[in-house]
Protein backbone atom coordinates (compact mmCIF):
# COMPACT_ATOMS: atom_id res chain seq x y z
CA UNK A 1 0.00 0.00 0.00
CA UNK A 2 1.25 3.48 -0.84
CA UNK A 3 1.19 5.56 2.29
CA UNK A 4 1.07 9.32 2.70
CA UNK A 5 2.00 8.85 6.37
CA UNK A 6 4.13 5.76 6.69
CA UNK A 7 5.42 6.84 10.13
CA UNK A 8 1.90 7.29 11.46
CA UNK A 9 0.95 3.79 10.44
CA UNK A 10 3.27 2.32 13.06
CA UNK A 11 1.19 3.76 15.90
CA UNK A 12 -1.94 1.64 16.45
CA UNK A 13 -3.58 4.51 18.36
CA UNK A 14 -3.35 6.83 15.36
CA UNK A 15 -6.62 6.94 13.39
CA UNK A 16 -6.07 6.41 9.67
CA UNK A 17 -8.28 6.89 6.64
CA UNK A 18 -7.93 4.66 3.57
CA UNK A 19 -8.98 5.22 -0.03
CA UNK A 20 -8.23 4.23 -3.62
CA UNK A 21 -7.15 6.76 -6.21
CA UNK A 22 -5.87 6.22 -9.75
CA UNK A 23 -5.97 2.47 -9.15
CA UNK A 24 -3.67 2.75 -6.13
CA UNK A 25 -4.36 2.38 -2.41
CA UNK A 26 -3.58 5.25 -0.05
CA UNK A 27 -3.77 6.03 3.63
CA UNK A 28 -3.35 9.18 5.72
CA UNK A 29 -3.88 10.49 9.21
CA UNK A 30 -7.48 11.19 10.07
CA UNK A 31 -8.24 14.28 12.16
CA UNK A 32 -11.55 14.96 13.92
CA UNK A 33 -11.90 17.25 16.93
CA UNK A 34 -15.30 15.72 17.65
CA UNK A 35 -13.80 12.23 17.79
CA UNK A 36 -15.66 11.04 14.68
CA UNK A 37 -14.25 7.74 13.43
CA UNK A 38 -12.73 7.67 9.92
CA UNK A 39 -15.32 6.92 7.22
CA UNK A 40 -15.07 3.45 5.74
CA UNK A 41 -16.12 4.42 2.23
CA UNK A 42 -14.18 7.22 0.52
CA UNK A 43 -14.65 8.44 -3.04
CA UNK A 44 -12.26 10.90 -4.66
CA UNK A 45 -14.21 13.76 -6.29
CA UNK A 46 -13.59 17.10 -7.95
CA UNK A 47 -15.39 20.06 -9.51
CA UNK A 48 -17.37 17.82 -11.83
CA UNK A 49 -19.41 16.46 -8.92
CA UNK A 50 -22.92 17.91 -8.76
CA UNK A 51 -24.48 19.03 -5.48
CA UNK A 52 -27.27 16.49 -5.81
CA UNK A 53 -24.83 13.62 -6.36
CA UNK A 54 -22.57 14.78 -3.53
CA UNK A 55 -25.48 15.12 -1.12
CA UNK A 56 -26.80 11.67 -2.05
CA UNK A 57 -23.40 10.02 -1.54
CA UNK A 58 -22.92 11.77 1.80
CA UNK A 59 -26.36 10.69 3.00
CA UNK A 60 -25.48 7.12 2.05
CA UNK A 61 -22.32 7.27 4.17
CA UNK A 62 -19.71 7.78 1.45
CA UNK A 63 -17.07 10.39 2.24
CA UNK A 64 -16.02 12.74 -0.55
CA UNK A 65 -12.28 13.44 -0.72
CA UNK A 66 -12.03 16.70 -2.63
CA UNK A 67 -9.38 17.22 -5.31
CA UNK A 68 -10.83 20.27 -7.03
CA UNK A 69 -10.96 24.00 -6.37
CA UNK A 70 -11.25 24.95 -2.68
CA UNK A 71 -13.86 27.66 -3.23
CA UNK A 72 -15.95 25.24 -5.25
CA UNK A 73 -15.78 22.83 -2.31
CA UNK A 74 -17.15 25.57 -0.04
CA UNK A 75 -20.01 26.15 -2.47
CA UNK A 76 -20.72 22.42 -2.59
CA UNK A 77 -20.85 22.29 1.21
CA UNK A 78 -23.30 25.19 1.28
CA UNK A 79 -25.46 23.46 -1.34
CA UNK A 80 -25.44 20.24 0.68
CA UNK A 81 -26.44 22.18 3.79
CA UNK A 82 -29.37 23.75 1.94
CA UNK A 83 -30.54 20.35 0.79
CA UNK A 84 -30.38 18.91 4.28
CA UNK A 85 -32.18 21.87 5.84
CA UNK A 86 -34.84 21.72 3.16
CA UNK A 87 -35.41 18.03 3.88
CA UNK A 88 -36.10 18.90 7.54
CA UNK A 89 -38.63 21.63 6.87
CA UNK A 90 -42.34 20.93 7.04
CA UNK A 91 -45.24 23.03 5.80
CA UNK A 92 -46.32 25.48 8.50
CA UNK A 93 -49.57 23.65 9.25
CA UNK A 94 -47.64 20.40 9.77
CA UNK A 95 -45.15 22.16 12.08
CA UNK A 96 -47.97 23.54 14.20
CA UNK A 97 -49.67 20.17 14.35
CA UNK A 98 -46.43 18.42 15.34
CA UNK A 99 -45.70 20.98 18.08
CA UNK A 100 -49.04 20.24 19.73
CA UNK A 101 -48.34 16.49 19.76
CA UNK A 102 -44.68 16.22 20.75
CA UNK A 103 -43.71 16.64 24.36
CA UNK A 104 -40.93 19.22 24.85
CA UNK A 105 -38.38 16.53 25.77
CA UNK A 106 -39.26 14.58 22.61
CA UNK A 107 -38.97 17.71 20.47
CA UNK A 108 -35.55 18.32 22.00
CA UNK A 109 -34.49 14.72 21.39
CA UNK A 110 -35.50 14.95 17.73
CA UNK A 111 -33.75 18.30 17.40
CA UNK A 112 -30.48 16.86 18.72
CA UNK A 113 -30.80 13.82 16.43
CA UNK A 114 -31.34 16.10 13.43
CA UNK A 115 -28.34 18.24 14.41
CA UNK A 116 -26.18 15.13 14.76
CA UNK A 117 -27.35 13.82 11.38
CA UNK A 118 -26.63 17.20 9.80
CA UNK A 119 -23.12 17.21 11.24
CA UNK A 120 -22.48 13.66 9.99
CA UNK A 121 -23.74 14.42 6.49
CA UNK A 122 -21.89 17.69 6.02
CA UNK A 123 -18.79 16.21 7.66
CA UNK A 124 -18.48 13.79 4.71
CA UNK A 125 -16.83 16.41 2.50
CA UNK A 126 -13.10 16.01 3.18
CA UNK A 127 -9.95 17.90 2.20
CA UNK A 128 -6.24 17.05 2.45
CA UNK A 129 -3.92 19.18 4.60
CA UNK A 130 -0.13 19.07 4.45
CA UNK A 131 2.20 18.71 7.43
CA UNK A 132 2.75 22.49 7.48
CA UNK A 133 -1.02 23.08 7.66
CA UNK A 134 -1.33 24.16 4.02
CA UNK A 135 -4.17 22.96 1.81
CA UNK A 136 -2.93 21.62 -1.55
CA UNK A 137 -6.00 22.75 -3.50
CA UNK A 138 -6.53 25.56 -6.00
CA UNK A 139 -7.61 28.89 -4.43
CA UNK A 140 -7.17 27.50 -0.92
CA UNK A 141 -6.71 30.15 1.80
CA UNK A 142 -3.70 30.29 4.08
CA UNK A 143 -4.89 28.35 7.11
CA UNK A 144 -1.51 27.71 8.72
CA UNK A 145 -1.97 30.05 11.69
CA UNK A 146 -5.58 29.00 12.30
CA UNK A 147 -4.82 25.27 12.20
CA UNK A 148 -1.68 25.57 14.30
CA UNK A 149 -3.59 27.57 16.90
CA UNK A 150 -6.31 24.91 17.02
CA UNK A 151 -4.32 21.70 16.49
CA UNK A 152 -0.73 22.56 17.35
CA UNK A 153 2.10 21.43 15.10
CA UNK A 154 1.34 18.50 12.82
CA UNK A 155 3.67 15.51 12.55
CA UNK A 156 2.32 14.34 9.21
CA UNK A 157 -0.20 15.35 6.54
CA UNK A 158 -3.80 14.59 7.40
CA UNK A 159 -7.35 14.43 6.10
CA UNK A 160 -10.06 16.48 7.79
CA UNK A 161 -13.61 17.53 7.03
CA UNK A 162 -13.99 20.85 5.24
CA UNK A 163 -16.69 21.80 7.73
CA UNK A 164 -14.24 21.47 10.62
CA UNK A 165 -11.57 23.52 8.85
CA UNK A 166 -14.08 26.30 8.17
CA UNK A 167 -14.94 26.25 11.87
CA UNK A 168 -11.24 26.51 12.72
CA UNK A 169 -10.88 29.50 10.39
CA UNK A 170 -13.93 31.22 11.89
CA UNK A 171 -12.72 30.58 15.45
CA UNK A 172 -9.32 32.04 14.61
CA UNK A 173 -10.93 35.22 13.32
CA UNK A 174 -12.89 35.52 16.58
CA UNK A 175 -9.68 34.92 18.49
CA UNK A 176 -7.92 37.74 16.63
CA UNK A 177 -10.83 40.17 16.70
CA UNK A 178 -12.17 39.35 20.14
CA UNK A 179 -15.63 39.90 21.54
CA UNK A 180 -16.52 43.24 23.12
CA UNK A 181 -17.74 42.87 26.70
CA UNK A 182 -19.48 46.12 27.73
CA UNK A 183 -19.24 45.28 31.43
CA UNK A 184 -15.45 45.07 31.09
CA UNK A 185 -14.96 47.90 28.66
CA UNK A 186 -12.63 45.52 26.86
CA UNK A 187 -12.56 42.51 24.56
CA UNK A 188 -12.38 38.83 25.45
CA UNK A 189 -10.58 36.65 22.91
CA UNK A 190 -12.00 33.10 22.80
CA UNK A 191 -9.77 30.30 21.52
CA UNK A 192 -10.83 27.39 19.34
CA UNK A 193 -12.76 24.84 21.38
CA UNK A 194 -13.51 27.29 24.20
CA UNK A 195 -17.10 28.50 24.50
CA UNK A 196 -17.41 32.15 23.49
CA UNK A 197 -19.34 34.43 25.90
CA UNK A 198 -21.79 35.54 23.21
CA UNK A 199 -24.78 35.45 25.58
CA UNK A 200 -24.19 38.66 27.44
CA UNK A 201 -27.18 38.42 29.77
CA UNK A 202 -25.38 36.14 32.21
CA UNK A 203 -22.33 38.42 32.24
CA UNK A 204 -24.56 41.37 33.13
CA UNK A 205 -26.03 39.40 36.04
CA UNK A 206 -22.58 38.82 37.53
CA UNK A 207 -21.66 42.46 36.95
CA UNK A 208 -24.77 43.76 38.75
CA UNK A 209 -25.54 41.36 41.63
CA UNK A 210 -24.66 42.79 45.09
CA UNK A 211 -21.36 41.46 46.39
CA UNK A 212 -21.45 39.62 49.74
CA UNK A 213 -20.37 41.72 52.71
CA UNK A 214 -18.02 38.92 53.79
CA UNK A 215 -15.60 40.03 51.05
CA UNK A 216 -14.65 42.93 53.32
CA UNK A 217 -12.86 40.46 55.64
CA UNK A 218 -11.40 38.17 52.98
CA UNK A 219 -11.41 39.67 49.48
CA UNK A 220 -11.02 36.45 47.49
CA UNK A 221 -13.31 34.49 45.15
CA UNK A 222 -13.52 31.43 42.92
CA UNK A 223 -14.71 31.24 39.30
CA UNK A 224 -15.36 27.55 38.64
CA UNK A 225 -15.21 26.33 35.04
CA UNK A 226 -13.75 29.64 33.93
CA UNK A 227 -13.60 29.02 30.15
CA UNK A 228 -12.39 32.29 28.60
CA UNK A 229 -11.98 33.82 32.05
CA UNK A 230 -14.64 36.46 31.42
CA UNK A 231 -16.46 36.08 34.76
CA UNK A 232 -13.20 36.09 36.70
CA UNK A 233 -12.33 39.34 34.94
CA UNK A 234 -15.73 40.81 35.85
CA UNK A 235 -15.15 39.98 39.53
CA UNK A 236 -11.69 41.52 39.43
CA UNK A 237 -13.09 44.65 37.79
CA UNK A 238 -15.66 44.86 40.59
CA UNK A 239 -12.89 45.00 43.17
CA UNK A 240 -12.24 41.40 44.21
CA UNK A 241 -8.54 41.33 45.05
CA UNK A 242 -7.86 37.74 43.98
CA UNK A 243 -9.95 35.40 41.85
CA UNK A 244 -8.97 31.74 41.54
CA UNK A 245 -10.26 30.64 38.12
CA UNK A 246 -10.42 26.87 37.65
CA UNK A 247 -10.92 24.59 34.66
CA UNK A 248 -9.87 21.14 33.49
CA UNK A 249 -9.78 21.79 29.75
CA UNK A 250 -6.28 22.63 28.51
CA UNK A 251 -7.55 24.95 25.80
CA UNK A 252 -9.65 26.84 28.33
CA UNK A 253 -6.68 27.23 30.65
CA UNK A 254 -4.49 28.62 27.85
CA UNK A 255 -7.31 30.89 26.71
CA UNK A 256 -8.08 32.22 30.20
CA UNK A 257 -4.41 32.92 30.93
CA UNK A 258 -4.03 34.78 27.63
CA UNK A 259 -7.08 36.93 28.40
CA UNK A 260 -5.87 37.60 31.95
CA UNK A 261 -2.55 38.81 30.57
CA UNK A 262 -4.19 40.90 27.85
CA UNK A 263 -6.48 42.57 30.41
CA UNK A 264 -3.55 43.37 32.71
CA UNK A 265 -4.92 41.17 35.51
CA UNK A 266 -1.90 38.97 36.21
CA UNK A 267 -1.59 38.79 39.97
CA UNK A 268 -5.32 39.39 40.38
CA UNK A 269 -6.55 36.23 38.64
CA UNK A 270 -4.93 32.87 39.34
CA UNK A 271 -5.85 30.34 36.62
CA UNK A 272 -5.55 26.77 37.88
CA UNK A 273 -6.15 23.29 36.49
CA UNK A 274 -8.53 21.94 39.13
CA UNK A 275 -11.59 19.64 38.82
CA UNK A 276 -13.86 22.18 40.52
CA UNK A 277 -13.15 23.67 43.97
CA UNK A 278 -9.68 24.70 45.16
CA UNK A 279 -8.84 23.40 48.63
CA UNK A 280 -9.74 26.51 50.65
CA UNK A 281 -12.73 28.61 51.70
CA UNK A 282 -13.70 32.00 50.29
CA UNK A 283 -16.63 34.45 50.62
CA UNK A 284 -17.74 34.22 46.97
CA UNK A 285 -17.87 31.31 44.54
CA UNK A 286 -19.25 31.79 41.03
CA UNK A 287 -20.20 28.91 38.74
CA UNK A 288 -21.77 28.96 35.28
CA UNK A 289 -22.15 25.22 34.56
CA UNK A 290 -23.55 23.74 31.33
CA UNK A 291 -27.26 24.50 31.30
CA UNK A 292 -28.66 21.32 29.72
CA UNK A 293 -28.46 17.70 30.89
CA UNK A 294 -27.14 15.59 28.05
CA UNK A 295 -24.12 13.97 26.46
CA UNK A 296 -21.81 16.41 24.63
CA UNK A 297 -21.22 15.48 21.00
CA UNK A 298 -18.08 17.60 20.58
CA UNK A 299 -15.50 19.36 22.79
CA UNK A 300 -17.31 22.69 22.42
CA UNK A 301 -20.60 21.13 23.56
CA UNK A 302 -19.11 20.46 27.00
CA UNK A 303 -20.00 24.09 27.75
CA UNK A 304 -23.66 23.44 26.86
CA UNK A 305 -24.38 19.82 27.82
CA UNK A 306 -23.58 18.22 31.18
CA UNK A 307 -24.18 14.46 31.34
CA UNK A 308 -26.51 13.75 34.28
CA UNK A 309 -25.98 17.39 35.37
CA UNK A 310 -22.78 16.19 37.03
CA UNK A 311 -21.02 19.57 37.26
CA UNK A 312 -24.17 21.24 38.58
CA UNK A 313 -24.58 18.54 41.23
CA UNK A 314 -20.91 18.64 42.26
CA UNK A 315 -21.08 22.41 42.64
CA UNK A 316 -24.19 22.27 44.82
CA UNK A 317 -22.90 19.37 46.95
CA UNK A 318 -19.50 20.96 47.58
CA UNK A 319 -20.47 24.63 47.87
CA UNK A 320 -21.26 24.95 51.59
CA UNK A 321 -17.94 23.38 52.62
CA UNK A 322 -15.98 25.96 50.62
CA UNK A 323 -17.74 29.14 51.81
CA UNK A 324 -16.58 31.31 54.69
CA UNK A 325 -19.25 32.44 57.19
CA UNK A 326 -21.48 34.94 55.40
CA UNK A 327 -20.20 33.75 52.04
CA UNK A 328 -22.31 33.24 48.91
CA UNK A 329 -22.31 30.91 45.94
CA UNK A 330 -23.56 32.40 42.69
CA UNK A 331 -25.06 29.83 40.35
CA UNK A 332 -25.75 31.15 36.85
CA UNK A 333 -28.30 28.87 35.22
CA UNK A 334 -30.88 29.05 32.47
CA UNK A 335 -34.28 27.41 33.00
CA UNK A 336 -34.33 26.14 29.40
CA UNK A 337 -33.96 22.58 30.73
CA UNK A 338 -37.19 23.06 32.67
CA UNK A 339 -39.09 24.22 29.58
CA UNK A 340 -37.77 21.16 27.74
CA UNK A 341 -38.88 18.82 30.56
CA UNK A 342 -35.27 17.78 31.15
CA UNK A 343 -35.24 19.02 34.73
CA UNK A 344 -37.93 20.45 37.00
CA UNK A 345 -37.70 23.46 39.28
CA UNK A 346 -38.51 21.21 42.23
CA UNK A 347 -35.55 18.98 41.36
CA UNK A 348 -33.26 22.00 41.40
CA UNK A 349 -34.64 23.26 44.71
CA UNK A 350 -34.33 19.79 46.21
CA UNK A 351 -30.69 19.73 45.11
CA UNK A 352 -30.13 22.99 46.99
CA UNK A 353 -31.79 21.54 50.07
CA UNK A 354 -29.81 18.29 49.98
CA UNK A 355 -26.61 20.33 49.62
CA UNK A 356 -27.37 22.20 52.82
CA UNK A 357 -28.07 25.44 50.96
CA UNK A 358 -30.67 28.14 51.10
CA UNK A 359 -31.60 30.73 48.48
CA UNK A 360 -30.81 34.29 49.55
CA UNK A 361 -32.09 35.86 46.32
CA UNK A 362 -32.52 35.23 42.62
CA UNK A 363 -31.79 37.74 39.87
CA UNK A 364 -33.49 37.01 36.55
CA UNK A 365 -33.07 38.25 33.01
CA UNK A 366 -34.38 37.33 29.58
CA UNK A 367 -31.99 36.22 26.84
CA UNK A 368 -31.68 38.45 23.80
CA UNK A 369 -29.94 36.09 21.37
CA UNK A 370 -31.60 35.63 17.93
CA UNK A 371 -32.88 32.11 18.61
CA UNK A 372 -35.12 33.34 21.41
CA UNK A 373 -37.27 35.19 18.86
CA UNK A 374 -36.96 32.86 15.85
CA UNK A 375 -40.39 31.29 15.33
CA UNK A 376 -38.91 28.75 12.89
CA UNK A 377 -36.57 27.31 15.50
CA UNK A 378 -37.74 23.76 16.42
CA UNK A 379 -37.40 24.70 20.10
CA UNK A 380 -38.97 28.14 19.76
CA UNK A 381 -41.66 27.63 22.42
CA UNK A 382 -39.08 26.68 25.05
CA UNK A 383 -36.55 29.31 23.97
CA UNK A 384 -39.11 32.10 23.99
CA UNK A 385 -39.97 31.31 27.62
CA UNK A 386 -36.38 30.96 28.80
CA UNK A 387 -35.13 32.92 31.80
CA UNK A 388 -31.50 33.11 32.90
CA UNK A 389 -31.01 33.39 36.65
CA UNK A 390 -28.26 34.16 39.10
CA UNK A 391 -29.07 32.20 42.25
CA UNK A 392 -27.43 33.63 45.38
CA UNK A 393 -26.91 30.64 47.65
CA UNK A 394 -25.60 30.29 51.17
CA UNK A 395 -25.04 27.50 53.69
CA UNK A 396 -28.15 27.01 55.82
CA UNK A 397 -26.26 27.39 59.08
CA UNK A 398 -24.11 30.34 58.01
CA UNK A 399 -26.46 33.21 58.96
Amino acid sequence: MNSITESAGSDPATPLIFWNESEQAYQALWHSEAGVTPPRRVQVVDDTLTADAGYRLACEGTALLWRGDFQNARQLLQAMARRFDSSQRKPRNQRLKRSTVLAPSEAFHRYRMAQAQRARTLGMLLIPVQQDHTIPLRRAPDVHDACEAAYGQAKWPYIVSLREVLGVISAHEWRKKGLEIPELGARIHPHYGVFSPVRGEYIALVAEAPLPEALAQHNRAFDLGTGTGVLAAILAKRGVDTVVATDLDERALVCARANVERLGLIGRIDVRKTPLFPDEVVPLIVCNPPWLPGRPASPLEHAVYDLNSQMLRNFIVGLAAHLTPGGEGWLILSDLAEHLDLRTRDELLNLFDSGGLKVLARHDTRPTHPRSSNADDPLHIARSAEVTSLWRLAAKDAF
